[in-house]
């Protein structure tokens, strides 16, 4: 099986081809557009700026993901059809639409937390059900108990930014550019994490997650001090301090995932799960408290179509078959 996946939910063009023989499943192809360049002046994503883009690289991209291999040899057409911003969403689905219809190749919508949840098996090794999958990007900060395929219980989530958010609105304040979370993490290697007592929003008794305050602590530490953007060694250790609250409480609901439910099987997914010291400082409890860690690779963390089209491809096995009516959906829960 030949099974195609676009993904064009934010402000990345993506497309993979997967092949998929007597369920070993093999990346063909996973080729990523990145807009960084045209948002990079704004400080963060420009909806309208981002469809038109999508408009532009959707076909270079898909071209090269087939790498010469014709639409029609496709068995599946995967796209992801929310949730994110809408305008971006239109452009992957009217595109996977008029490619099923003209070829008459069967149409797979995913959701894009889904996506997530699953990269998980795109690696070796692969996790056993029942596990827990924490996605924590720059517009999802989430907890869910995987019973199987297209078998989720939310656990908790953020009520209000997402993780990846306050990164890239603490990297604003310190004058650091976008995207945020690579700057912070590059900055508070340089850094004391423990030169200033973030707050930590653990929310007892909910494993749901809270980084709003956050943000506006480090504002707060920002004028107290009188520091200008990028001002020096201060300005590292608010970087530092600032990722060190956000790993704690990151690791700590996980913990209390575990210690809840009773399963010792930890998925980590989305753009911050590629940030090396959430990985190490994970690595560390999932030792700790002998628990399987299972972390793709950071290209297969962040935003990609090859998570949109294995996901499809357990769509297409359960015969989950959109129809050409599809229309994409900018909040879509899992």
């Amino acid at each position: 099986m030949l099974i195609l996946g676009v993904d064009t939910s934010c402000d990345d063009t993506a497309a993979s081809l997967l092949s998929a023989e007597d369920g070993n499943i093999e990346i063909v192809s996973n080729v990523v557009s990145s807009q960084t360049a045209v948002h990079s002046k704004y400080g963060g994503i420009v909806p309208e700026l981002a469809s038109r883009k999508h408009l532009e690289m959707i076909w270079p991209v898909v071209e090269e993901a087939m790498s010469g291999i014709g639409l029609d040899k496709l068995d599946a057409f995967s796209v992801c059809h929310g949730p994110g911003l809408i305008g971006s969403l239109l452009v992957g689905c009217s595109f996977a639409k008029a490619v099923c219809y003209s070829t008459g190749t069967p149409l797979v919508s995913v959701n894009h937390l889904e996506g997530h949840v699953l990269s998980a098996f795109l690696e070796n090794p692969i996790p056993e059900f029942p596990f827990l999958s924490l996605i924590v990007s720059g517009g999802h900060t989430c907890l869910y108990r995987v019973e199987g395929f297209m078998k989720y219980t939310e656990l908790g989530r953020t009520r209000d930014d997402a993780a990846g958010e306050a990164y890239d609105k603490v990297s604003k304040l310190l004058g650091l550019g976008y995207p945020g979370g690579m700057q912070i993490e590059r900055l508070a290697k340089e850094g004391n994490p423990k030169a200033i007592k973030f707050p930590r929003a653990y929310l007892p008794g909910t494993l749901d997650f809270s980084f709003s305050g956050l943000k506006t602590a480090v504002k707060l530490a920002l004028g107290s001090q009188g520091l200008s953007p990028a001002g020096g060694m201060a300005t590292r250790d608010i970087a530092a301090s600032f990722q060190s609250s956000v790993i704690d409480v990151l690791v700590r609901k996980a913990e209390w995932a575990i210690k809840k439910t009773r399963i010792k099987r930890l998925a980590l997914s989305g753009g911050v799960a590629s940030n090396s010291a959430l990985r190490e400082r994970m690595k560390e409890m999932a030792e700790d408290k002998e628990v399987e860690l299972y972390a793709p690779r950071p290209a297969l963390c962040t935003d990609n179509a090859a998570m949109i089209a294995f996901a499809g491809y357990r769509h297409f096995l359960a015969n989950d078959i959109a129809g050409l009516d599809l229309n994409p959906k900018a909040h879509l829960p899992l």
